[in-house]
């Protein structure tokens, strides 16, 4: 796991400049263009369509260019529910980005794509006929999943009136693929397997699983009570500010170690360029953590990938 982390890296590094920045307004656009394809062959009466979905088939008869157009393809046909999608996804695309940056999420995105065409020819290679089956549909859902993984509990209004966390909806998902892979044929099973197959390599080899472990768990409790007790000993002012109970446990313990939250304990004298405002982790806590400044709140906090996007913002008019 560590290793595919730390190759990960080393590409960025190398090529990260060649990252397409804003790259979900790219995939969302490749949505309109198709549905304005879908719209032209009922305007025009020409299969339009037919001319740009992925084939194998044809693509080894010489029609090369499948292996790219077929992104335009439409996973459905239009309607009102599909524009409200489009918003879901763009807005969960672009924390993407700026919690994995763009290298990570050029390459998780481009690898889906990379392997849909895989599996798009060992489909056929079953003698199943594969033309038109493969959309960016599962493109959409990896994208789903992957931000749900990042931000579990981050809540969501199912069908604008039910509040849900966002990981409850990815557990239905997750149940819905693996259903329709089991009672799937198996050029079908293959086609999902290697769909999602992108989801399954950046999520089985570089996630932190320390963080589920009893031990973490019980840290996470205890840092809930403390802070509570906290926040109820001095009032509004250890609400307002995420980072009071950080220095008041520090000071607390006399300074013997400098991060008290942090799974991995900072020695005095050790030095950490990031440390989020909520939990208290350093880059020291795993080489997985991402760390980002918010720009909404007044001062200079930073915060984890796990509070990036749930925080409350910091607001100085109002802690006065």
């Amino acid at each position: 796991m560590n290793g595919f982390h730390t190759l990960l890296n080393k590409l960025e590094r190398k090529i990260g400049r060649y990252a397409i920045p804003q790259l979900t307004k790219f995939v969302v656009l490749t949505y309109i263009i198709g549905y304005i394809l879908y719209f032209m062959q009922y305007l025009l009466h020409m299969p339009v369509l037919q001319l740009i979905y992925l084939s194998p088939r044809l693509i080894l008869q010489g029609q090369v260019w499948r292996l790219v157009t077929w992104v335009f393809m439409p996973p459905s046909a239009p309607g009102l529910f599909t524009i409200i999608m489009l918003f879901f996804y763009y807005q969960i695309g672009t924390a993407l980005e700026q919690t994995w940056g763009d290298f990570k999420y050029n390459l998780y995105i481009f690898s889906g794509l990379l392997f849909m065409v895989i599996g798009a020819f060992v489909v056929y290679g079953f003698g199943t006929n594969v033309d038109g089956m493969f959309t960016t549909y599962y493109v959409n859902m990896s994208i789903f999943l992957a931000f749900a993984a990042c931000y579990p509990n981050m809540p969501v209004m199912l069908y604008f009136l039910i509040p849900i966390k966002i990981k409850y909806l990815a557990y239905i998902d997750v149940a819905f693929l693996a259903w329709s892979a089991i009672s799937a044929s198996t050029p079908e099973r293959l086609s999902i397997i290697f769909s999602m197959l992108n989801f399954v390599i950046f999520f089985f080899t570089t996630r932190n699983y320390k963080s589920i472990s009893p031990s973490e768990q019980k840290r996470k409790r205890d840092f809930r009570k403390a802070y509570d007790r906290s926040a109820y000993s001095r009032g509004d002012s250890a609400r307002r500010n995420p980072g009071f109970m950080q220095g008041a446990a520090d000071q607390n313990r006399g300074g013997d170690r400098v991060n008290y939250h942090a799974g991995n304990t900072v020695q005095k004298g050790q030095i950490t360029k990031h440390k989020c405002a909520i939990c208290g982790r350093t880059e020291l806590d795993g080489e997985t953590l991402e760390f980002r400044f918010c720009s909404k709140c007044d001062g200079n906090y930073e915060y984890c990938q796990d509070h990036l996007f749930t925080h409350q913002h910091i607001r100085i008019n109002e802690s006065k």
